[in-house]
Parts: structure tokens; C-alpha cells; sequence
């Protein structure tokens, strides 16, 4: 069941009745609709896989309460390494275990020794398996370093791990925003869930019009990569630029607009990373979430920045490499991790890694904006350039796939592989990005105008495209449901 399918509109207006009209009295009854709901959400890929969610949530359930009760620290420790290695090694054999029994068979491979890769299984991934993971995991590091003290109640507890709004693709939260939120009594408002039905169309509009509208043309360039010219590769990439971002940022609007039907506030996840003036900026807008977990759980452990500037250099590299292995079993994250942690380094060591958090793009005077507008730009094209790694299917497509797109440079105009015109696509990319430059000061408000006939047509437009786009015959599955 995707956001963007009638089946979830029809699920979403049931749960929503009952619960704010039947079950609204009891927050305990709201919670275990919640649950039902949420299980029945992940239930319909496979639900075989909602013993793993039971499980996870039961292990860091009972690791919580085990961490806080205990005064010694060696025990305390002992139990929090029980939810890691758990949850680590949940997600490592249902994610990475073929990786590594290929790597293990490929390097054997380099020194003339043929192995058979017989000890690789046929293993389905989980749907959401990575962001579930991350999010009780993180509950037992907040009881361990006493950020939170466990909850009693397993039902609210389940409620969290698996609230159907993020269980797939996040936002992956903290119990101290999510949890709390849960435990609490819950009052409907009208302002809220209509700031939540915005957020819901919007996301609608990124997923559908940018992110489906544009995923032919890139699946079909990156398949043929060997037979178009380099500028249909420069084309195809940076399509890919703004497909994932539609299609990612698309699925969180729409997480947090739904959670806000509920009464509930999740964190943002996006905020407008395409106006990032370098890559450290990009990292504070781009799939916050994750990027925060990272800081929280990895990066300050390790000793932070607070330590020698080396110590503080092998700490960013080893964020970047993981978080670019969380992204997938393939090599080719990992070097697009690497990628962003070279990029990320001059950013750190000249100061300007923080300069631009509190600030936005076009803040300050005319020379100031034109300055920026070419630090944007140039961001752009390093990650851009970096998506090639984690569009391809290995590194060697990867680095061929640059080679040609740099060294080999001619021209041929590209056509649609279903016969549109692409001039059409490129008008839609231009206005998207000019909206998105109007809205850019709040990622919880895009459709804030003071004029009610200006919002209307809006509105209009929005949903005419919507119309317009959607398309039964490809695939409508969000990006980051594989990772």
C-alpha cells in the first residue's frame, strides 16, 4: 500500500474516523488503533515480515526498562550492546549478508581462486527494515545516556516503532518527540489537519508530477547510457537530481502531513536542499532525519569535532561511509558516502561548515543573493555528480558512465521514450525550482499566500497536474521503500 494509490486514501479516511469519532476518549483505544492500523499498513507488502517488527519492538522494549534499572554501568552497557548487535545484525542479514558473501567471493576471485557463491540465499528485504531499526536503537541509546526513561506501556511503545506514517521511509524519530507524543492525550484541531492535508497534496505533487513524471527518461537513459550522447547523460543525471528529491521529499511531506491528521508533529526531513551554498548545508536539509541520528548516535560518540582536527576528519569520513552504506548493499553507495565526505572536508577545516544554519538563500542584499546563486549552483553540480554512484548499478557503469559524460562530449537532442515532448518537462523543472525558491523560508507551508484567490489557483493547478500525471501503467513505489 503506497501513499499515492487509492487503496491508502480509502485506509487513511477510515482510520481517521474511528479515530477521532469513535475512539477519540481513550488515548489507550486511539493507541491500539493506531497499532492495528499501522501492522495492517506494513502487512499488505508481506506479512511475514511484521514478526521482525514484533520482534525488534519486544527486544528494545524490554532492553530499555533492563538499561534503566540497573546501576552499574557495565551492565548498562551489556544490555544496550544487546539492542545494537540485535537490530544491527537484524538489518545486516536481511540487507547486506549477499554483499558480503559476494565481496568475500569477488576478492578471492582477484588472486585466481574461483569460489562458488554458495552460501548466498535468496533473501527478500524487508520494506522499512532500515528506519525501524535505526528508530528503537535509538531509544536505548536515550535511556542510556539518560536523555529518557523507559515506558511501561508496550502497546504505546509498538505504536511508536511501527506508526504507519513513517514506518516505511521515515522520518526516522526520536522517542522523545514521537513517544510522548503517543503516551499524551491527543485533541482534534481543525487548524492542524488542515495544515496536514497540505502537506499530503504537496508531496502528492512532488511524488507524482516531478518524480513519476520524470522516472522513464532517467531509467531509460541510465539502461542505454552506452548509446546516447554525453549531453543526454549530463540531462539524465540531473533529472535524477530532482526525480529522487521529488520522490523522497515527496514521501516525507506526506508522512508528516498524515501524522498531522492524528495530532501528531513529526520532524522535518527536508528543507529545501537543492539551495544549499555548499555540501555541509546540503547535509542540514537533506534527509535531516537520518543525518541527526547519525550526529546523535555515531559522530559524537566517536569524540564529535571536540577532539584534534584528524580525530575530527576520520569521525566525518566514517558518518559519510556508513550512512552511505545504510543507503544499500552495493559498493557504489559507499563511494558516493566517500564522495560527499571529500566534499564535506573543505567545508570543515575553512569554518564554513555552520555559516549557512540559520540562514537561507536570498536573506541578504542583491550582490550578496547573485554570490549565493552560484554557490548553489555549484553544490548542485557536486551532487549531482555524485548521484551518478548511486544511480548505477556498479562502479564500473558508474565511471563509465562519467567518462563518457566528460571526456566524450557532443550534442544530440534527446527524445521522450514514450513520444512527449521534453520541452514540457523542462518548463515544469523550471517553475518547480522558482516555486520552491518562493516557499523556501518554511517546508511546512507551501501554499502560503495572503491572497485566498491566489491560493485557489494554486490549489487548481495542483490538482489538475495531479490528474493530469498519474499514471496506472508505472510503477508508483517511492525510491527509499529499497533501502
Amino acid at each position: 500500500m503506497v501513499f499515492n494509490s487509492l487503496e491508502f486514501f480509502i485506509f487513511l479516511f477510515t482510520v481517521f474516523v474511528l479515530y477521532w469519532f469513535l475512539f477519540k476518549r481513550s488515548v489507550k483505544i486511539q493507541n491500539i488503533l493506531l497499532l492495528v492500523a499501522s501492522y495492517a499498513f506494513y502487512g499488505w507488502w508481506d506479512w511475514r515480515f511484521l514478526s521482525l517488527i514484533i520482534l525488534s519492538t519486544t527486544v528494545d522494549y524490554f532492553v530499555g526498562i533492563l538499561i534503566d534499572s540497573n546501576s552499574k554501568q557495565s551492565k548498562r552497557k551489556l544490555w544496550l550492546w544487546t539492542s545494537v548487535v540485535f537490530n544491527v545484525g537484524l538489518l545486516g542479514f536481511f540487507k547486506y549478508y549477499n554483499f558480503f558473501v559476494d565481496s568475500w567471493v569477488d576478492m578471492f576471485s582477484m588472486f585466481g581462486y574461483d569460489i562458488e557463491s554458495t552460501w548466498t540465499l535468496k533473501v527478500i528485504l524487508p520494506v522499512g527494515i532500515s528506519f525501524y531499526t535505526f528508530q528503537t536503537m535509538s531509544y536505548s541509546f536515550d535511556i542510556y545516556y539518560k536523555k529518557l526513561k523507559p515506558t511501561k506501556d508496550y502497546l504505546s511503545f509498538a505504536a511508536f516503532v511501527s506508526f504507519f506514517p513513517q514506518l516505511v521511509a521515515g522520518p526516522i524519530e526520536r522517542a522523545s518527540n514521537l513517544l510522548s507524543q503517543i503516551t499524551n492525550k491527543r485533541v482534534f484541531s481543525y487548524d492542524q489537519s488542515v495544515s496536514g492535508l497540505k502537506l499530503i497534496l504537496w508531496g502528492l505533487f512532488k511524488k507524482v508530477v516531478i518524480a513519476d513524471a520524470l522516472a522513464p527518461i532517467v531509467d531509460d537513459i541510465f539502461a542505454n547510457y552506452t548509446t546516447y550522447p554525453a549531453s543526454t547523460l549530463i540531462l539524465g543525471v540531473t533529472l535524477f537530481s530532482f526525480q529522487v528529491y521529488g520522490d523522497f521529499s515527496g514521501y516525507s511531506d506526506i508522512a508528516i502531513g498524515t501524522a498531522k491528521l492524528f495530532g501528531i508533529e513529526l520532524i522535518s526531513n527536508f528543507r529545501f536542499p537543492y539551495f544549499s551554498r555548499n555540501v555541509a548545508e546540503f547535509w542540514r536539509r537533506w534527509h535531516i532525519s537520518l543525518s541527526t541520528w547519525f550526529k546523535y548516535y555515531v559522530y559524537i560518540p566517536l569524540g564529535g569535532s571536540y577532539k584534534s582536527k584528524w580525530i575530527s576528519l576520520r569521525n566525518i569520513t566514517i558518518v559519510f561511509l556508513v550512512s552511505g552504506f545504510w543507503h544499500g548493499a552495493n559498493w557504489t553507495f559507499i563511494v558516493w558516502g566517500l564522495i560527499h565526505a571529500l566534499m564535506f572536508v573543505p567545508s570543515f577545516l575553512s569554518g564554513r561548515n555552520k555559516m549557512y544554519a540559520y540562514t537561507n538563500i536570498g536573506d541578504g542584499d542583491l550582490n550578496k543573493t547573485l554570490k549565493e546563486l552560484f554557490d548553489v549552483l555549484l553544490t548542485f553540480c557536486i551532487v549531482t555528480f555524485a548521484w551518478v554512484f548511486f544511480r548505477s548499478d556498479s562502479i564500473l557503469e558508474a565511471l563509465e558512465f562519467i567518462k563518457k559524460m566528460l571526456f566524450s562530449f557532443n550534442y544530440e537532442p534527446y527524445g521522450h521514450p514514450m513520444g512527449y515532448r521534453m520541452i514540457d518537462y523542462y518548463i515544469l523543472i523550471v517553475l518547480f525550482i522558482l516555486y520552491e525558491y518562493r516557499i523556501r523560508k518554511d517546508e511546512r507551508e507551501p501554499f502560503k499566500f495572503r491572497s485566498k484567490f491566489i491560493r485557489f489557483i494554486i490549489y487548481t493547478l495542483v490538482i489538475l497536474l495531479l490528474l493530469l500525471f498519474y499514471d496506472d501503467n508505472i510503477d508508483r513505489s517511492f525510491i527509499y521503500f529499497q533501502f
